[in-house]
């Protein structure tokens, strides 16, 4: 519903002379004003009638997701059926659908499968919806095993039906997910932003609102402003609000009143970078660092790396001697490269790497950037560059312990960000190495990679590094490393 409604009683032209009078001091000193004020108050009208549609459309995408799951599950056993008899089998298909769909939504609905975030994270999406129904599968293999009806039960049907329909659960969602950027926006929240004496940068969100142009004061005591936000905050999901410091206090106050989650941004702790915001001892304070991981979060870290590292290298073991072998024959001099890098706790390592340069041009202290077309580069070495391979030999750091599959990526001392050192660009370069670097990071699979011919492109890599950091956990890994595959071919390497 149209957000004018709470401004029925008052005429149009009335209210924008009195809420300008209210919110600056005075009216329109011109028509010419006047009609900058009614034209800016009609866009704020249109963002908040676009917000207002935001949660139907949301509803409606999370409704076809689970109408998508249902045909998915249902089809897939459907085609299983025909494939094992010939026929539709509608006696068993019946039975496991009345079965598995139940089991399927509970655990689904637990895991998290039809949550806002899965419209923003196409990850969260397949794996949430993958992962409830593979054990909604095994949960009433279980039963069937305990109850003893299995010899009843076509095992191949329920196998080619569990494959097909895990498949498509996770192509269906998957063609939902592309459709709905365009359908819901860049975001499917409902966020009003609130500019109270604070411009709207260039990069305004979709709710972002000029609180003068809605006669938002920030005055607890004027009892029309607090209703006119109150109504505003109606069917929002966030309220967050932009002002000068001398106007928070008075907004926090009035947003504490509100029935929706609402925030104050503080724009002067950017620099600081924290992490989460804390409470000690009645006083608020910011996690400045993570620190490491615990004992149990690195014993399973570890154990995924020594598990992967070693797979890898039995399974790329052929791939790993041919291209030695190629290198030898391309150009004089070991196929391996040894580099020192910083890694964990700012300590040195000598990181494995195939040699890509010629033996005589070689750059061990890494001070000179790489260009497209580098004279110093081999014809094999520009093909393992880009397509990633001359990183595989770092498979033996990490079953050595130096790095881990996944991490911040480890980088020499005297690499450069356009002409700095990289700490030079910003001195929290050396938070990132409270983890092990890895072959694979955050960074990497976000397409920061390749060369740092400018300040802003560490930024970004340290961002990321940072937020892997802040929040690891073993399910982020499985997802960085399924991920790479991605983006293993990249225009920036080189």
């Amino acid at each position: 519903m149209m957000k004018t409604l709470l401004f029925a009683e008052t005429p149009a032209s009335e209210f924008e002379a009195a809420q300008y009078d209210e919110a600056v001091g005075k009216p329109p000193a011109s028509e010419a004003e006047a009609k900058l004020v009614t034209q800016q108050f009609a866009v704020g009208e249109k963002v908040l009638a676009n917000l207002g549609k935001k949660k139907e459309r949301r509803s409606k995408l999370i409704a076809c997701l689970a109408v998508a799951d249902i045909l998915a599950i249902a089809c897939s056993f459907l085609f299983a059926s025909i494939v094992r008899f010939g026929y539709i089998d509608l006696s068993q298909l019946s039975n496991v659908l009345w079965a598995i769909l139940p089991i399927y939504f509970a655990i689904a609905l637990n895991n998290k499968a039809y949550q806002t975030s899965v419209l923003t994270d196409l990850w969260k999406n397949v794996s949430r919806s993958g992962v409830a129904f593979l054990m909604a599968a095994s949960a009433m293999l279980l039963i069937l095993f305990f109850f003893k009806s299995s010899s009843n039960f076509s095992r191949l049907m329920f196998g080619i039906g569990t494959v097909s329909a895990a498949l498509s659960i996770i192509a269906l969602r998957s063609l939902i997910f592309r459709f709905s950027k365009n359908y819901i926006g860049k975001t499917p929240y409902a966020d009003l932003c609130i500019y109270d004496g604070v411009a709207i940068g260039p990069d305004r969100s979709e709710g972002a609102i000029e609180a003068v142009h809605f006669g938002l004061v920030a005055d607890p005591s004027n009892a029309e402003a607090v209703n006119r936000l109150g109504h505003l905050a109606s069917g929002m999901d966030h309220v967050i609000v932009h002002c000068p410091p001398e106007k928070r206090e008075r907004w926090v106050f009035m947003l504490r009143a509100l029935d929706v989650k609402s925030e104050i941004v503080v724009p002067e702790l950017n620099s600081i970078n924290a992490l989460a915001i804390k409470r000690r001892n009645k006083s608020t304070s910011l996690l400045i660092s993570a620190g490491q991981l615990r004992w149990d979060q690195k014993l399973v870290k570890r154990t995924f790396d020594i598990l992967v590292s070693a797979l890898a290298l039995i399974v790329l073991s052929p791939l790993l001697l041919i291209i030695a072998i190629l290198i030898r024959l391309d150009s004089k001099g070991s196929p391996l490269f040894f580099q020192p890098r910083i890694a964990l706790g700012n300590r040195r390592f000598n990181i494995w790497k195939f040699r890509s340069m010629r033996i005589d041009m070689q750059d061990i202290a890494a001070g000179k950037l790489t260009e497209r077309d580098d004279p110093r580069i081999t014809r094999i070495g520009a093909f393992i560059r880009k397509t990633s391979i001359d990183e595989l030999p770092q498979l033996v750091n990490v079953l050595k312990g130096d790095m881990s599959m996944v991490g911040p990526r480890p980088h020499a001392e005297k690499a450069l960000a356009g002409r700095s050192l990289y700490w030079e660009v910003d001195s929290a370069y050396w938070h990132r190495h409270v983890v092990k670097p890895g072959i694979t990071g955050l960074a990497q699979v976000r397409g920061h990679r390749g060369n740092t011919f400018h300040e802003d492109q560490l930024r970004a890599r340290l961002r990321s590094d940072l937020e892997y950091v802040a929040k690891w956990s073993i399910f982020l890994d499985c997802r960085i490393v399924f991920m790479t595959f991605a983006v293993l071919f990249h225009k920036n390497a080189f």
